[in-house]
């Protein structure tokens, strides 16, 4: 895959581990969001606890990327939906581990009022593969 990160100081700067633009080419992979459920039993991890919710999320994302053929590296577009904004900073501090800040995905996050199962977090990603 060929990845170019773009950053001006024309925008605001990041404020996490994300950039601002990414520009990719490749087979593109539209992951679905995931949310905290362990696959083995279909039941929520961590209720209650935003970190242990974005760890299993993490690993389900890193699950279907490898499934792909896809690594951390190649995503370019990430999107995290909290239940709550208060958790933002529980949630980062996971999701920092998944990126490094020099060529971390563009990112969105969002508060919504509410999330399937009532989970705390979905995190959903695009990513690109090979070149074209």
């Amino acid at each position: 895959m060929n990845k170019k990160i773009i950053n001006t100081e024309q925008a605001p700067a990041p404020v996490g581990p994300y950039n601002q633009a990414v520009i990719a080419s490749g087979q593109l992979i539209f992951v679905a969001g995931q949310i905290p459920l362990d696959s083995r039993t279909g039941t929520v991890v961590g209720t209650g606890d935003v970190t242990k919710q974005t760890q299993q999320v993490m690993a389900n994302l890193e699950a279907i990327l490898t499934a792909a053929g896809a690594k951390w590296e190649d995503v370019v577009k990430t999107t995290v939906f909290l239940a709550d904004m208060n958790d933002f900073a529980a949630m980062n501090a996971v999701y920092a581990k998944y990126f490094d800040q020099a060529t971390a995905p563009a990112r969105v996050c969002v508060q919504v009022s509410r999330l399937p199962l009532d989970v705390l977090v979905e995190i959903d990603c695009i990513a690109v593969v090979g070149k074209q």
